[in-house]
């Protein structure tokens, strides 16, 4: 049975090494959280994720996974560490290399490496490719080095695993082949070979492409409560055409991809990713522009208190990185509002977290900044006579305004012009 350790085991990392397990390989899963591995092994996912917790049970107690916090020795080592950015916006590639240091001890000729972490174009051969030669390793005959990243929508993981297409980028023809072997023991898609900087630069020209429509967007937003003009009907109007699909806008954008990989373009390249510099500004802008209207909207009350329904990047994920939702909520307690956030998928008293009922009693306004699917489906009839008044600001258009009484006010980025 073919060995595999996987280093990072958060929302890529851990899909990937059940996927792996369920393939037929022995599967070493490697985090430097105790607690993470501790829940792993136990058959305990530690992200929210459809099919996940099952999938896991089973592996773990087959003993086709095992949760560690140093390598093992295997044939295959993947990568799947975080990249955030710093306060430069650069890439920080701290995990990455001390991830791929980690594993050094444990190589043995005729093993690949795949790199699957988000990074700038440039980074397999001129950072991780060193370290591995620095250790008298020649890439593509000793060692295959490659690059595939991951292109999944967050709790929908598994199943795109499976069925999305993936690209390879290797070092060597030889090594792209190599990586190539691996994901065709779970991948249903199909696999393209491609150098490592064509496979870098792609995975961030994906994310940067939906980065850029969302910006126009917020954009247009911005336009149409300037110029008095409902913009959600001048984007279903616009959708009709049969060229155009423009997206809803909304209070930001986070999550570890959208919010971060256009950075890692500008890095390398500032002077010519002018539209990706703006379209990061203006989605950037988001959150104070939503506060800006909550200011307008509870301009006459002295101790205003909001009610926030969602603080995750978006609807039916439990992921908090890069949250607007978050930015939203720590600008209005600097100025001074009185703030309690309800998600269903956080935990109580975790990242300021209350009940429902806590949230909204005696609020001056419920500000809607994920569109989970509880949310949809609540009765804000019953919700609005425990608030303090009934006004509802839903910047996730997820609430028709059809299906409350005239007492309650809908607010949303279609009809906010009516208020300034």
């Amino acid at each position: 049975m073919k060995k595999i350790c996987v280093i990072g085991l958060g929302y890529i990392g851990l899909p990937t090494s059940v996927l792996l397990a369920f393939s037929g390989w022995k599967v070493t899963g490697v985090d430097i959280n105790e607690k993470i591995v501790s829940y792993i092994n136990k058959g305990k996912a530690h992200i929210n994720e459809a099919n996940i917790n099952w999938l896991l049970q089973e592996v773990i107690v087959n003993e086709r996974l095992i949760a560690k916090t140093t390598p093992r020795e295997a044939d295959v080592f993947i990568i799947a560490v975080p990249t955030p950015i710093n306060n430069e916006f650069r890439c920080n590639l701290s995990y990455v290399v001390e991830a791929t240091k980690s594993i050094l001890p444990y190589l043995q000729k005729g093993n690949t490496i795949i790199i699957e972490s988000t990074i700038p174009p440039g980074t397999t051969e001129d950072i991780v490719k060193p370290i591995i030669e620095n250790e008298s390793f020649e890439i593509g005959k000793d060692i295959f080095l490659a690059y595939c990243p991951e292109r999944v929508l967050p709790g929908h993981i598994i199943e795109e695993l499976i069925y999305n297409n993936r690209i390879v980028g290797g070092c060597t023809e030889k090594c792209g082949l190599k990586a190539k072997e691996v994901y065709n023991t779970f991948v249903k898609g199909d696999i393209f070979i491609t150098d490592a900087k064509t496979a870098e630069m792609t995975k961030l020209v994906e994310n940067t492409y939906r980065d850029v429509n969302i910006a126009f967007s917020n954009e247009i937003t911005k336009v149409c409560n300037t110029l008095n003009i409902n913009v959600y009907d001048v984007i279903n109007f616009a959708n009709m055409h049969p060229r155009v699909s423009i997206l809803n806008p909304g209070p930001g954008v986070g999550g570890h991809c959208l919010a971060v990989d256009p950075y890692f373009i500008i890095e390398k390249a500032p002077n010519e990713s002018q539209i990706i510099s703006l379209s990061r500004e203006i989605n950037n802008s988001m959150p104070d522009y939503v506060v800006k209207q909550v200011d307008n909207l509870l301009k006459n009350n002295s101790n205003p208190k909001v009610a926030v329904f969602g603080i995750t990047y978006k609807g039916n994920v439990n992921d908090l990185r890069e949250s607007p939702a978050i930015k939203i909520s720590n600008i209005l307690r600097k100025k001074g509002y009185e703030v309690n956030a309800y998600d269903p998928l956080i935990k109580e008293n975790e990242y300021n977290v209350v009940s429902l009922n806590t949230a909204i009693k005696d609020a001056d306004i419920l500000l809607i900044l994920a569109d989970h699917d509880e949310f949809k489906f609540l009765n804000y009839e019953k919700i609005a006579k425990y608030m303090n008044s009934p006004i509802i600001f839903d910047t996730k258009h997820i609430i028709d305004e059809e299906t409350l009484s005239n007492e309650i006010q809908l607010i949303n980025f279609g009809n906010l012009y009516f208020k300034n």
